[in-house]
């Protein structure tokens, strides 16, 4: 070292250093997710993400292929007590009872504002089409963006007494960065609406709305009651995106398999079985809410977010099961 010092001077040698730490791992700067807890979980991803991103390695990926698919409610943020999309869906059918009380005594609005849950399911899924229907369409793609906007803006969570957005999972977000900052592209493969999602992924997961994969309804371009064309929310189903539907919606809007995948619940499923069943090195990973005192614990019996199947396949198949509380050092991040 000293006769490369002498021969080419320190000032050369630190510009030699400084162009070869471009090159350097960015795993190797520090400890890249500091939320989560030193453990299996944790190793198995650096690991990962370190045999795929090093050139000249058997199992080395280029970045193209580098695909990580991420689940959304229950994996990148909060789920309980309902669905945060289903929340929102009730305090819209308060919002057009209370400027429309006409409407009260009609369905999905007396179920919602009697909160009788049993009511509204009571015909199948036919309640919840009726509330959906009333809360998500019959207007622009845009107008439909501004109320879910003004929805984030003034909600709060019941337990939690925060904004929904604000629930998303510190440990998930370093790892999305983690991801990205090695030449991955992270994606949101989503059952819930596409054109919720879309208005608060790029802000809260740096994930872009065309990155952003979900069940969607009819959209039609036509002529609006102002005479001006725009696009129109119908309502019909269009698109599914869960269970079988993810892998299905994986194709259609990305168009390569992941090698990575991270769910919650057996929704999520179909979609670890499609990435891991790819060639070459292979991550799936499943979060296990079992954190009843900083979050929730529950699993195979919960009605949202009903973790059995996958928990059973991924134990079996050695994919990484993320324990909430032994994992995770923080769960969401600080108030802003």
């Amino acid at each position: 070292m000293f006769l490369v010092l002498r021969k080419w001077g320190i000032a050369a040698v630190a510009l030699l250093f400084a162009a070869l730490s471009q090159f350097a791992p960015v795993h190797a700067q520090g400890d890249p997710l500091p939320a989560w807890n030193e453990g299996k979980a944790k190793q198995a991803i650096l690991d990962f993400v370190g045999k795929v991103t090093r050139e000249g390695g058997a199992e080395f990926v280029p970045p193209e292929r580098r695909i990580a698919t991420f689940d959304n409610d229950g994996t990148l943020w909060a789920e309980q007590p309902v669905y945060f999309q289903l929340q929102f869906a009730f305090d819209e059918v308060k919002r057009l009872a209370a400027a429309k009380p006409e409407l009260k005594g009609r369905e999905p609005y007396r179920s919602v504002l009697a909160r009788d849950l049993k009511g509204l399911t009571a015909n199948g899924n036919k309640g919840l089409m009726q509330l959906m229907a009333a809360t998500h369409s019959g207007m622009t793609t845009d107008a439909f963006a501004t109320l879910v906007r003004n929805w984030f803006d003034t909600a709060r969570h019941p337990t939690k007494q925060r904004r929904y957005d604000e629930l998303v999972y510190q440990p998930q977000l370093e790892l999305l960065r983690y991801l990205r900052a090695n030449g991955f592209k992270t994606f949101i493969v989503s059952g819930g609406g596409v054109e919720f999602m879309r208005v608060f992924a790029e802000k809260a997961y740096g994930v872009p709305p065309e990155q952003v994969v979900g069940s969607s309804g009819v959209v039609k371009f036509r002529d609006g009651p102002d005479g001006k064309l725009d696009l129109f929310k119908e309502p019909k189903i269009e698109f599914i995106d869960d269970g079988p539907g993810k892998p299905a919606g994986i194709n259609r809007f990305i168009g390569r398999r992941p090698i990575l995948a991270f769910g919650n619940s057996d929704g999520d499923l179909q979609m670890l079985q499609y990435a891991a069943a790819g060639e070459g090195a292979r991550l799936a990973l499943i979060v296990h809410h079992t954190d009843a005192e900083r979050e929730w614990a529950y699993d195979r019996k919960s009605a949202i977010g009903k973790l059995d199947k996958a928990l059973d396949e991924g134990a079996a198949k050695g994919w990484v099961i993320v324990d909430m509380k032994a994992d995770w050092k923080t769960i969401f991040p600080e108030a802003r």
